[in-house]
């Protein structure tokens, strides 16, 4: 039913049925622009006819709005409470209150149903609110590919994940742009290159080879001249080195594309304030200080976030926007294999280390001597080094694009590569 008293005015409506009564406009003119029915019209125009002076659309309720139950009322302000000293914590990096999350706990823990505005005006009423900051040049919250597969973000946040932990951690995640459906979100103590060829290698693996990777310009990502030639050729341009994984997505034949600014990372900084607010007040909740059962945490968000939850942007659950994706041919994704000459997975996802054979057909590496079999001396070789486990590494030694020999090592004993 259109609310009248919303759109028009009490003269509003009686001019018209003044004008109507007076021949001058026909009823169903009327009934167009109130957006009534012919019964409701009738019902108005009686109700103005007994009393032209007294008549109004104004509403008022007959009996007073339903109120909830007291218990209910305390476990609103219980939690919003929680997250006020979340807010106040100086050590976490959360600074607004999250309703939503509220209203999960709510029906989680509780088996209370309790609307979001009834929520947020419990929160207004009793200074649980922090007004929104109005933002300037926000980034363009529009999905630009037109493919699952044209395009993956991949990024990492560095927070205090947990209120008790005296550690912060790291999160690796990577988004397709199309579905914003999250393949790859891993906590780890330490942000590393090999975190971000395990994310690829994971996606490559289970759903196929992207045509272009988007990141920002973390030396992880890209060499840039000035900020990393301290420690490398100093007369090396930007781009003249290629990290660790930027030689596996070549190796992949992935385009990489670099963010200028973090703006330009919005697609992706989305996920992680919604994956932040929702772990740090999980983590805070069970009192979680170990970052294994921060993951199992972080595993539930995921599967809520990619199998349950509306996305804003698409409007579509980020999982059945992919299926569909697949379904319907609207996909870039390439299946992966192993092509020549490489003979394993261990010759594309692994660290690259070139050396050159000595005149004894040995190859160093960190003080270590290897003897390859079929070693030729003076010739150079690239040695591509994959962990078997926590303790041991795989070395599989290349020359002139022949595998010449696979050795085992341990990776205490590597002390440039780092796992």
């Amino acid at each position: 039913m259109v609310q009248l008293h919303k759109k028009f005015t009490d003269d509003q409506v009686k001019q018209l049925f003044k004008r109507y009564l007076n021949k001058e406009l026909k009823r169903t003119y009327i009934q167009d622009i109130l957006e009534i029915k012919k019964r409701r019209f009738f019902e108005l125009l009686k109700k103005y006819r007994e009393n032209p002076d007294e008549f109004s659309i104004q509403y008022s309720r007959s009996k007073p709005t339903r109120k909830i139950p007291s218990r209910i009322e305390k476990t609103i302000l219980k939690e919003l409470s929680e997250e006020q000293k979340l807010i106040l914590d100086k050590d976490i990096n959360i600074n607004r209150y999250n309703y939503s999350h509220v209203k999960d706990i709510l029906k989680e823990e509780y088996n209370y149903s309790v609307s979001l505005p009834t929520i947020i005006s419990r929160a207004k009423s009793h200074g649980y609110y922090i007004k929104k900051k109005t933002r300037k040049n926000d980034h363009d919250r529009l999905v630009l590919t037109k493919n699952a597969g044209e395009l993956v973000q991949q990024d990492a946040s560095y927070h205090k994940f947990s209120p008790y932990s005296d550690k912060k951690w790291t999160l690796v995640t990577a988004l397709d742009d199309y579905s914003r459906f999250i393949f790859f979100a891993v906590l780890v103590e330490k942000e590393s290159s090999w975190q971000h060829i395990l994310a690829t290698e994971h996606i490559v693996l289970n759903y196929g080879i992207p045509l272009a990777y988007y990141t920002d310009s973390h030396s992880i990502f890209r060499f840039v001249q000035k900020r990393d030639s301290i420690w490398r050729n100093h007369y090396k341009l930007t781009d003249d080195v290629d990290p660790q994984w930027l030689q596996v997505v070549k190796d992949l034949n992935i385009e990489p594309i670099y963010a200028l600014s973090p703006q330009a990372k919005g697609k992706v900084e989305r996920p992680y304030r919604w994956i932040q607010d929702r772990l740090v007040r999980i983590c805070a909740r069970k009192n979680i200080t170990d970052i294994k059962q921060a993951q199992k945490e972080l595993n539930k968000l995921i599967r809520s976030y990619n199998y349950k939850w509306v996305h804003s942007t698409t409007e579509e659950i980020p999982n059945l926007r992919l299926q569909r994706a697949f379904n319907e041919n609207e996909n870039l994704f390439r299946e992966f294999s192993v092509e020549p000459p490489f003979k394993s997975t261990r010759d594309i996802f692994c660290f690259r280390v070139d050396r050159m054979i000595d005149s004894y057909r040995r190859v160093s590496l960190d003080n270590i001597k290897f003897e390859p079999r079929n070693a030729i001396p003076h010739k150079r070789v690239k040695l591509r080094i994959s962990p078997i486990n926590k303790t041991a590494a795989e070395i599989r030694f290349w020359c002139e694009k022949e595998l010449i020999d696979v050795q085992k090592t341990k990776i205490s004993n590597l002390k440039s590569v780092h796992f």
